[in-house]
């Protein structure tokens, strides 16, 4: 089961703030989130990871001070969560990204029970309580097929932006079949379609098709419960969307916000030791 990672050390900002932060680093994009003790998101802010880490949770907070015109002073408690989290080296403590998904995405969708996220470098599927607390989860974080690497991968053979292949594929009428969700074989699999002149669009279709496929056996080990929300990065790709809700047989709460979720979430764990 999914636990808080750290306790919090001591800060003399907490009784005067009024304001928390959630930082999450993740594997290729670093989010932060500030709330109002009413709950409201006040300041974001969304940047690359890139190769400093550290540097990168600096910048994220930093913006997302610069766009709530807030003082640091302001902020009472921040939360680091994500792949990077122990990176947050002025947070007050860190908690784990499963934890911050769950509780983020039954902030945004209260009805919650299963939650999908599918990042750069792993996918999870987590299943929470009514209250929004992690009852069991599952992580594939030791293959890149069913992430956003997988998605990226395919792209560049095809000479695609990441954002653009997801509406590509919706356009797609006969889905290839992939021989097999590798990364390391994706390439050779789309240009031998290629080559049969099968159709970019339907060669995205299979793509997309295939990878749902992988997630939704992850995350069946969980157990899918209605209603099923989808956070990450790559719940901005509509193909995947779709591809999911064919699959499931079900509408996917998918929130303008998705991919702030697990900012959103490490928020509101801070708000814990401000309200």
């Amino acid at each position: 089961m999914d636990s808080q990672t750290s306790k919090p050390r001591p800060s003399g900002r907490v009784q005067l703030a009024r304001y928390a932060c959630g930082v999450d680093v993740g594997s290729t994009q670093t989010k932060a989130i500030i709330m109002d003790r009413e709950r409201r998101i006040v300041g974001r802010t969304l940047i690359d990871t890139g190769a400093h880490v550290t540097r990168a949770a600096e910048r994220a907070f930093q913006h997302a001070l610069e766009q709530a015109s807030l003082e640091r002073s302001a902020i009472g408690f921040v939360v680091g969560t994500g792949y990077g989290r122990y990176k947050v080296t002025f947070g007050d403590t860190q908690v784990t990204e499963i934890s911050c998904h769950g509780r983020g995405a039954h902030f945004i969708f209260p009805g919650t029970r299963t939650v999908i996220d599918m990042g750069g470098q792993d996918a999870k599927g987590i299943r929470v309580n009514p209250s929004g607390e992690v009852q069991d989860f599952v992580m594939n974080d030791k293959c890149a097929a069913g992430t956003g690497r997988f998605l990226k991968n395919a792209a560049e053979v095809l000479n695609l932006s990441l954002d653009e292949i997801g509406d590509v594929s919706l356009r797609g009428r006969s889905p290839v079949r992939l021989s097999t969700v590798c990364t390391v074989f994706v390439e050779s699999d789309i240009m031998s379609y290629l080559a049969q002149n099968r159709s970019v669009e339907d060669i995205l279709a299979g793509i997309h098709s295939a990878v749902a496929a992988r997630t939704i056996a992850l995350v069946r080990r969980v157990g899918i419960e209605e209603e099923v929300t989808f956070t990450g990065g790559v719940a901005r790709n509509t193909g995947m969307v779709r591809s999911l809700e064919q699959k499931l047989e079900m509408v996917l709460n998918v929130s303008p916000e998705s991919h702030y979720v697990g900012a959103i979430g490490a928020a509101l764990f801070a708000l814990d030791h401000v309200s």
